[in-house]
């Protein structure tokens, strides 16, 4: 089996504090909070729901977070998704012809960011991989388009890009 140069996950604290849904799932529960300590009214325990809320959303993306691993080894990029039903996709690197990152500001202050990957693979054929909220997304990057090259050119595939004139 391939020695794995890198293995990493989502990041549950860099979707929490780096993205809009994430802030807003901290305001949601912390006004419930909120509500209730302070002068709430006649409303009871009621404002509670919203910090029940943003608990369920809170547990429901840390899920999704566990239930994702990514591998990054000399020869391919192993996806691994699923808790109760699993799936493992494999993108071979010397099919990527694409990587790029995407970014927001949240997502720069948090330290994460989006990999978005275009390949021949049957993975990925039809569509854009898109690896989100990947705490240190720049250097893996810069680590995956530098594996991809090595992959390459120990297989001696060269891409050429195909284009009609329309003349």
């Amino acid at each position: 089996m391939e020695q794995a140069k890198d293995t990493f996950r989502p990041a549950f604290g860099g979707w929490l504090w780096g993205t809009a849904a994430g802030l807003g799932t901290i305001v949601l529960g912390l006004a419930g909070i909120g509500l209730t300590v302070g002068a709430a009214g006649d409303w009871g325990g009621w404002p509670l729901v919203l910090t029940g809320i943003a608990v369920a959303i809170a547990l429901g993306r840390w899920l999704a977070v566990m239930s994702s691993l990514y591998e990054l080894t000399a020869e391919r990029l192993i996806l691994r998704r699923g808790i109760f039903l699993k799936s493992i996709d494999e993108v071979e690197l010397y099919r990527i012809k694409d990587v790029r990152m995407n970014f927001s500001l949240l997502n720069q202050l948090a330290g994460i960011g989006t990999i978005c990957i275009t390949s021949s693979d049957e993975t990925t054929r039809n569509r854009e991989l898109n690896l989100r909220f990947i705490p240190r997304a720049k250097q893996r990057r810069e680590m995956l388009r530098a594996l991809v090259d090595a992959a390459r050119r120990r297989r001696g595939v060269r891409e050429v890009d195909m284009f009609t004139d329309p003349l």
